[in-house]
């Protein structure tokens, strides 16, 4: 005498979920493909419309969908924008094409690259900036440069530079949002500090209310910061970066030789 299968008992909204994620997981649904309307997946499942959005909406808290207004919701890309540690900062990469680092490395991989300088201002430097910079934090001034960063016009991360006041002097450092031909590391070479030497200290976490409304993050999604400090060939600090990535949009690729 056969056995009955036992029933399901994941809730209609989970095992819409566990569908689709295993249709995505499997490559039925590729990067950029739309999901079946909620009506539609009501009347696949059986269920009422609020389940198949509840079902939508745990695939988005994992990251694997998003929802375009008025579109739709489409499958994320699994193809993250890699940090290239081991050459995004070249001199030669810079010269030859006049890019800065972000630009250079999203073009390297077929995306397009925008910026956004949002703000230039003078203050007094975080704690733990201020530690790598060798300053007093409650003394020291440095100019502090915040800039938003887009593949293909969607954001991606968000950086701010930490500079001191006497590095930046009266340069367009110090005052302008646009930077020029080689952007940002060509004008610290120009003030004789060539960037030589880097450390970048990464951690993850969950983001903050702003940056979830910046970075337009989906829920359940951390962020990737790297705190990077740039050296001379002195190995002098002359300035930090505070890199705040998404998660789900970017990947780390570091490639260096072991020391003995």
């Amino acid at each position: 005498m056969s056995q009955e299968p036992e029933p399901d008992k994941r809730l209609p909204s989970r095992r819409i979920a566990d569908d689709l994620r295993g249709s995505i997981e499997r490559g039925e649904l590729s990067g950029g493909a739309k999901l079946p309307s909620e009506r539609d997946l009501a009347a696949r499942y059986g269920t009422a419309r609020n389940t198949a959005r509840e079902a939508i909406s745990i695939l988005q808290g994992e990251g694997l969908v998003v929802a375009q207004h008025g579109r739709g919701v489409f499958v994320r890309p699994q193809r993250p924008l890699m940090r290239l540690g081991a050459n995004r900062y070249s001199r030669r990469l810079r010269d030859e094409t006049g890019l800065s680092p972000f630009r250079i490395e999203v073009t390297k991989q077929g995306r397009t690259p925008k910026t956004e300088c949002r703000s230039v201002t003078r203050e007094n430097p975080p704690d733990d900036v201020a530690d790598r910079l060798g300053l007093d934090p409650a003394t020291a001034k440095v100019v502090r440069r915040e800039n938003w960063y887009f593949a293909d016009d969607e954001p991606v991360q968000v950086g701010v530079t930490y500079i001191p006041v006497n590095v930046a002097g009266t340069s367009p450092l110090a005052s302008e949002k646009t930077l020029g031909k080689g952007s940002i590391y060509a004008r610290f070479e120009e003030l004789g500090y060539p960037i030589a030497r880097i450390r970048e200290e990464i951690s993850a976490r969950m983001p903050n209310p702003d940056e979830i409304t910046g970075l337009g993050m989906p829920p359940g999604v951390p962020v990737i910061e790297v705190l990077h400090t740039g050296f001379d060939e002195q190995r002098q600090p002359f300035e930090v970066t505070r890199f705040v990535m998404r998660g789900d949009l970017n990947g780390l690729d570091y490639n260096m030789p072991v020391e003995d």
